[in-house]
């Protein structure tokens, strides 16, 4: 089905062109028409599945025939776990907002920054995107109001309650209006994100995107035996060697993750690193540099790549394996989106080797791997 059939207004089917999207994913054919027409929405969908579009869309068709409301009084929140994701929704709202006839102001507060400066940015503000702490900080400080609420969105739940939110999210939800429409979308239904949506959703439209094989179909994956001495050299040697110009690497430590960048910048390879410890300006701009092709390589932590979210990433790069095979998909998932082949590498130390194999075998998939011993990898 078309955007076309979804019910969306002109001025918004124009803004899709322009932003080249073609078809719909199959959240945004289900969840456009509900949320249209006044519909508490229950999604179950992956990171990459469209999401995002899915309810800023009707959200903003939604805003342009509605009352105006008392300055600092807001239309629509959307609660995400993380200061990148708050950027990158926001981001969405605003790209997608500029093309109505009827101009929607929406912003994105987070912590970790100066709290005044978006104090005084809320002046005029209908759709807010915000993590849960610093919400709670602006609505004590009298800076915004939540009584007229028309529309809430819990985007990514199941994050915001592994990261201890669950406090924060019950004192918002008492400081709600009755009357209000509920969009909750998470990649899993954990039985926390189970007892939310009964205490939340009335009469929900159930949406689940079970998770399509053929995105890692699209990732060509290989692994190369290393040593632990030769792992930062190898990274050179193949982001060189192969003319990488947009790779995304991950390690398992904020540590480790400046240590590559560094190392990578020593051997004139632009590179920054986007951890916990940045603070936001750093990680806003290393972001934006990295998708503009300023930088040729982001290292990034597990944490940090909820908020990296770049259609067509050629190239991602396991430094260090994670914890679970879960968050192994979920790295190499950056890669092979909307439709457009990528490449995942891993590169495996000894210790490193039955580890792997567990990761293989959950995802259902075994990876070729190569051994670089016999790669020449001096002056890498």
């Amino acid at each position: 089905m078309p955007f076309s059939k979804l019910g969306l207004n002109a001025h918004l089917l124009h803004a899709l062109v322009l932003q080249k999207y073609e078809q719909p994913y199959p959240i945004q054919s289900q969840a456009i028409p509900a949320i249209l027409n006044g519909k508490d929405i229950l999604g179950i969908a992956q990171t990459g599945s469209g999401k995002t579009a899915a309810y800023v869309l009707p959200i903003l068709q939604l805003v342009q025939n509605a009352v105006a409301l008392k300055n600092r009084h807001m239309f629509a929140l959307v609660l995400v776990p993380t200061r990148e994701l708050a950027i990158q929704v926001n981001e969405v709202f605003t790209v997608f907002g500029n093309t109505l006839p009827v101009k929607t102001k929406s912003m994105a507060v987070y912590g970790g920054v100066s709290i005044n400066p978006q104090m005084i940015k809320l002046q005029g503000v209908e759709i807010l995107v915000a993590t849960p702490g610093r919400l709670l900080e602006l609505i004590d400080s009298k800076a915004l109001y939540l009584t007229d609420l028309k529309i809430l969105v819990l985007d990514e739940a199941d994050k915001m309650l592994n990261l201890g939110f669950k406090e924060e999210m019950t004192k918002i939800f008492s400081l709600l209006p009755y009357i209000r429409q509920n969009l909750l979308f998470s990649a899993t239904l954990s039985d926390d994100v189970n007892n939310i949506n009964q205490l939340l959703l009335r009469d929900p439209v159930i949406i689940k995107i079970e998770e399509e094989t053929n995105t890692i179909d699209l990732i060509k994956q290989r692994a190369y035996f290393v040593s632990e001495e030769r792992r930062g050299p190898l990274l050179r040697y193949l982001i060189k060697h192969n003319g990488m110009q947009q790779v995304l690497v991950f390690t398992s430590s904020v540590f480790q993750a400046d240590l590559v960048a560094d190392k990578l910048r020593i051997n004139s390879i632009k590179a920054e690193a986007i951890h916990s410890k940045k603070s936001m300006g750093a990680r806003t701009d290393a972001l934006k540099k990295f998708k503009s092709g300023k930088i040729r390589v982001l290292v990034a932590t597990d944490l940090m790549a909820r908020g990296i979210d770049i259609k067509f990433l050629p190239y991602v790069i396991n430094y260090e394996l994670p914890r679970s095979p879960k968050d192994y998909i979920h790295r190499i998932g950056r890669t092979g989106r909307a439709e457009s082949p990528g490449e995942a590498i891993s590169l495996i130390c000894p210790e490193d080797q039955h580890h792997f194999k567990i990761i293989q075998k959950k995802m259902g998939e075994w990876v070729t791997m190569i051994d670089s011993a016999d790669l020449d990898l001096h002056g890498y």
